[in-house]
């Protein structure tokens, strides 16, 4: 049962940063579908922080790795901001184009350092077996991992600054009615391309959280295994709401933590299912809570609709 509960808590804690992050950008009006591929980048951002730095004080390897991971995501989430805001293109595509490109360029990009280093190593992988230690506290055998900290942290700012403050009022105005936001005086670009970078540095942490939560490796060729669209399915199932995207994190992440878990419930190994079952568990729950209530979900009126100065 603590295994299970340690597992629910870091893949929540995953999905409620990225969910999070797609949730101030869509209040914005740009859907970010790139989130997949923001988290590969962070995540490839925070691995080689830890790879290079070796041996160091714990807290300077968690922080330098997350801050990393965090710049590597809003450097990248610059693609989309580029091209949904200035240049108006599709945000549909431009999401799947970016979710198609991290992978592959991270995995190019790990192989030929792999190979640099070691000419016989043609891997995708980076080790980070000592790092990972220090963003864990093992406290009674539950390992008390420092993300947990941050996705809470996280859900209060964005709490904060969506509903209690003047920046995320206008943000929200800018995803409601942008051209109503622009005649008092908001600066509508401005808004966007902050949704969208605050987005990317979620994402990449999320990345980064994602890699940490059970190996000492990562094989990016692997990509995060669709945890960025689930955490699109945690953010409408949660109705934009940060503080509803915290408990649909942890429904699905409980779903996703059996998968790591299951051999140890009686009741489960009974049942004689195959253990592919359990890892397709959150995407098949997935799917049936959004055919549930994706009739009822109120997203913001102006995602996804580029924004012309001179349309009213």
């Amino acid at each position: 049962m603590l295994l299970l509960i340690q597992y629910t808590l870091i893949f929540a804690s995953v999905l409620m940063l990225v969910a999070l992050g797609g949730c101030i950008s869509e209040h914005s009006g740009i859907i970010n579908l790139g989130l997949e591929g923001i988290m590969v980048v962070g995540a490839l951002g925070g691995a080689l922080v830890m790879r290079t730095l070796g041996t160091t004080s714990a807290v300077v390897m968690v922080l330098a790795a997350m801050i990393a991971a965090g710049l590597a995501g809003m450097l990248y989430s610059c693609l989309l901001g580029v091209a949904a805001i200035h240049f108006k293109a599709d945000q549909t595509l431009v999401g799947t184009a970016m979710n198609l490109l991290a992978t592959a360029a991270a995995t190019v990009l790990v192989k030929a350092m792999n190979t640099a280093a070691n000419p016989d190593n043609h891997s995708s992988e980076i080790e980070y077996v000592a790092a990972r230690k220090m963003f864990i506290v093992n406290i009674n055998g539950f390992e008390f991992n420092w993300f947990m900290i941050v996705a809470v942290i996280a859900v209060a700012a964005v709490y904060f600054l969506l509903y209690k403050n003047r920046f995320g009022l206008r943000l929200m105005a800018c995803g409601e009615h942008p051209q109503a936001a622009d005649s008092v005086g908001i600066n509508v670009y401005k808004m966007r391309w902050s949704g969208v970078l605050i987005s990317g540095l979620l994402g990449g942490l999320g990345g980064l959280c994602y890699i940490l939560a059970g190996v000492s490796l990562w094989k990016f060729e692997n990509g995060v295994a669709g945890f960025g669209f689930l955490a699109l399915a945690v953010m409408i199932f949660g109705q934009w709401k940060p503080s509803r995207i915290a408990v649909a994190a942890l429904l699905f992440g409980l779903f996703r933590a059996l998968s790591n878990t299951y051999t140890g419930f009686p009741f489960l190994l009974s049942l004689n299912l195959p253990g592919n079952v359990y890892n397709m568990m959150p995407y098949i729950v997935c799917l049936i809570v959004l055919a549930f209530t994706s009739k009822a979900s109120h997203a913001p009126k102006a995602e996804g609709i580029p924004y012309d100065k001179g349309s009213r």
